[in-house]
């Protein structure tokens, strides 16, 4: 995919902090808490850079935000979580095909994001716009298996993948 940003890493640089944290606000789902720590690493010498900013809040997270963090997440199909979708998150589902799911497809999904939940605690985190709808089906099944230790790192690496790319959309990419 090929990023499209609407800023250099340099105009960035140079938003007031209010601004920075408005523009990043959602780059981690319904986490303005994330931008208002990236912006305490300013000066960003790279759009990488201004990635890992991002990468390393996730990381300094304990295991009880990082559950905090998947909360924040919309399930993949819950009418609730329709209304409750961001634009970014809408975009994403619809890119990775879920808004073409057929019935029959759709019952097993839907009773395999239930079992996930029920087990984890935390709906199913996956970068949708790395993955197609049959791709997700199979790692939600792989996924079922794990611990949920385990299970809260993988959805957090996925969260840092849908950051990343959400940082793509509004940053121009590294020359």
């Amino acid at each position: 995919m090929t990023s499209r940003g609407i800023l250099s890493i340099h105009e960035v640089n140079s938003l007031p902090d209010e601004n920075f944290e408005w523009l990043f606000h959602n780059v981690i789902e319904y986490s303005p808490e994330a931008a208002t720590a990236a912006v305490n690493k300013k000066p960003f010498s790279s759009t990488e850079d201004l990635k890992k900013a991002f990468d390393d809040y996730l990381d300094k997270l304990d295991m009880s935000e990082k559950e905090i963090i998947l909360l924040h997440h919309p399930d993949l199909s819950s009418k609730y979580s329709e209304v409750m979708l961001t634009a970014e998150s809408r975009n994403e589902q619809k890119l990775a095909g879920l808004d073409t799911i057929n019935q029959c497809d759709k019952e097993s999904f839907i009773n395999n994001l239930s079992l996930y939940k029920e087990k984890f605690g935390f709906p199913f985190v996956i970068c949708a716009r790395e993955n197609n709808l049959k791709s997700i089906m199979d790692q939600l099944c792989q996924r079922l298996h794990n611990c949920k230790e385990t299970e809260l790192e993988a959805g957090i690496e996925e969260v840092k993948k849908i950051c990343r790319i959400r940082i793509d959309d509004l940053v121009w990419p590294d020359v």
